[in-house]
């Protein structure tokens, strides 16, 4: 391998970073999807359907994992997810993975630290293979789309590849922060109701 040529570098950095950051949330993923499209987007060291397909299988593979360990280890993440639930509670998470696993899959691959309690609850509540499967692979490239696509707009207003793959960690940094906000936002609007209802 010729370490001197930035693709020797690149794609591997890239794929063991999501892949990595997929299993433990300590990899700002995004980040890493949106430098390596500004990179492709303002160089030729990397190309930006590479990329993609990288960010994705890394991605996809990182939260197969990830869903395995609640199935695997159900005993203890079982135990982690229904420690002071009530059986109502758990019958209710059952039936929304039942009715809407998918959505829930796709919506917490998007949503900044929803990823993984959702694919541990889902492996630990039983939801099937073949249903997480085609929902993994649909988040996932939702996923690396959304974040190359900053990354894109990045490189293709600075020329220079460091400016632009700085603009798109910010870029991605800043999104993240916002979504977050929204998500607690949203959380304790539920809370309030759901104290005002009893």
């Amino acid at each position: 391998m010729d370490w001197t040529n930035p693709q020797a570098i690149g794609y591997p950095v890239l794929f063991g970073g999501v892949l990595l950051g997929s299993l433990v949330p300590l990899v700002p993923t995004g980040a890493l999807v949106g430098a390596a499209a500004a990179i492709a987007t303002s160089t030729d060291h990397l190309n930006l359907v590479l990329v993609l397909l990288l960010s994705t299988v890394g991605a996809l593979v990182g939260d197969l994992a990830t869903f395995a360990a609640g199935r695997g280890g159900a005993g203890l993440v079982s135990r982690w997810v229904t420690r002071r639930q009530t059986e109502r509670r758990l019958n209710t998470a059952r039936d929304q993975f039942t009715r809407r696993g998918w959505l829930l899959v796709v919506v917490g691959r998007l949503t900044p630290a929803g990823r993984i309690p959702v694919l541990l609850a889902a492996g630990a509540l039983s939801y099937p293979w073949r249903r997480l499967l085609p929902a993994a692979v649909a988040a996932c490239v939702l996923w690396a789309v959304a974040y190359a696509a900053l990354g894109v707009l990045s490189g293709g207003l600075f020329d220079n590849p460091l400016v632009a793959t700085l603009i798109a960690a910010v870029l991605v940094l800043v999104v993240t922060a916002v979504l977050a906000l929204i998500g607690r936002h949203r959380e304790r609007g539920q809370e309030v109701a759901a104290g005002e209802r009893r």
